[in-house]
């Protein structure tokens, strides 16, 4: 299977988890509890992939391409220092990423006082969430296309865990925005056109680390610094829903755990079933060497 086609497939699967993410609040009425709790497990999950996958394979890629390896090495990290400032900055300025879940509203976590004048709550629109989910998804769209371009060779199902990340966290995304449109009063036929358009961000990240980053390039080292840069965005963006626990939300400490462990020992699983098919068996003896000996 070409990695086009592997593409393709995996971005038609998150297209539509994206839009069912969409969709619902209007099913199920999620509670606190149960949001917080797939939340720590997805986290495991994107926090595994980004430093046990992504990293190490962002660092053989760029060793392979470059006989500096220490010189490379402090270049890839660069480059997951500058793909979690970017994802830290995008975060920071649209307060876009939380999917608290209050009486039915999607909550900033930063929505707690500093004393009598100065408060730091956040009002969050569906428009600055759309637009701030928008880059993160096309920025998950990139890093999902470095992931398969990288594998490709190895494995039949390459990326499988960058896929199994974003059509997880997918939904949760979908479903921010879905939530603040009911909020604002917003017709069920407008909340399907914004999550339709929304769910085609992961094709155009794809698209454009395709076309646009790596053109004819296929094994250089700029797939190695789009997996460097990828790794830091998932490192951003799982730390971002974890830290938070620590602060402010004292119950359920157990669970919560249980869900960031079972979440690290997937990505780990995926991991390792990547080591095993890349393994292959030792060559037998020959012929000749048999009757020499």
């Amino acid at each position: 299977m070409t990695p086009f086609v592997l593409l393709t497939y995996y971005c038609l699967l998150i297209l539509g988890a994206s839009i069912a993410g969409g969709m619902i609040p209007m099913w199920i009425r999620l509670t606190h509890r149960r949001m917080e709790i797939a939340v720590s497990f997805v986290a495991g999950v994107m926090l595994g992939i980004g430093l046990l996958h992504m990293l190490p394979h962002a660092v053989e890629q760029a060793r392979n391409n470059a006989p500096d390896a220490q010189g490379t090495d402090l270049t890839v990290m660069l480059w997951v220092l500058a793909g979690l400032l970017t994802m830290f900055f995008i975060e920071r300025f649209f307060c876009f990423h939380h999917h608290e879940v209050e009486d039915g509203e999607v909550t900033c976590h930063h929505d707690h006082d500093h004393g009598d004048d100065h408060g730091h709550g956040h009002d969050l629109t569906w428009s600055g969430a759309a637009l701030g989910l928008t880059l993160h998804s096309i920025i998950a769209g990139v890093a999902l296309a470095a992931s398969v371009q990288h594998g490709h060779g190895n494995w039949p199902l390459a990326g499988l865990g960058t896929f199994i990340v974003i059509m997880l966290h997918k939904p949760f995304d979908s479903m921010t925005i879905a939530t603040l449109m009911a909020r604002g009063g917003w017709s069920t036929g407008w909340k399907h056109l914004v999550n339709g358009l929304f769910s085609l961000a992961i094709p155009l990240g794809a698209f454009i680390f395709q076309v646009g980053i790596m053109g004819g390039d296929e094994g250089g080292p700029t797939l190695a610094y789009a997996l460097a840069f990828a790794a830091g965005t998932f490192l951003c963006i799982a730390l971002s829903d974890l830290l938070p626990e620590l602060q402010f939300h004292d119950h359920d400490r157990v669970k919560l755990s249980a869900a960031l462990v079972l979440g690290l020992a997937l990505a780990y699983g995926v991991c390792r079933l990547e080591e095993i098919s890349h393994q292959h068996p030792p060559a037998l003896p020959s012929a000749t060497t048999n009757e020499t000996s």
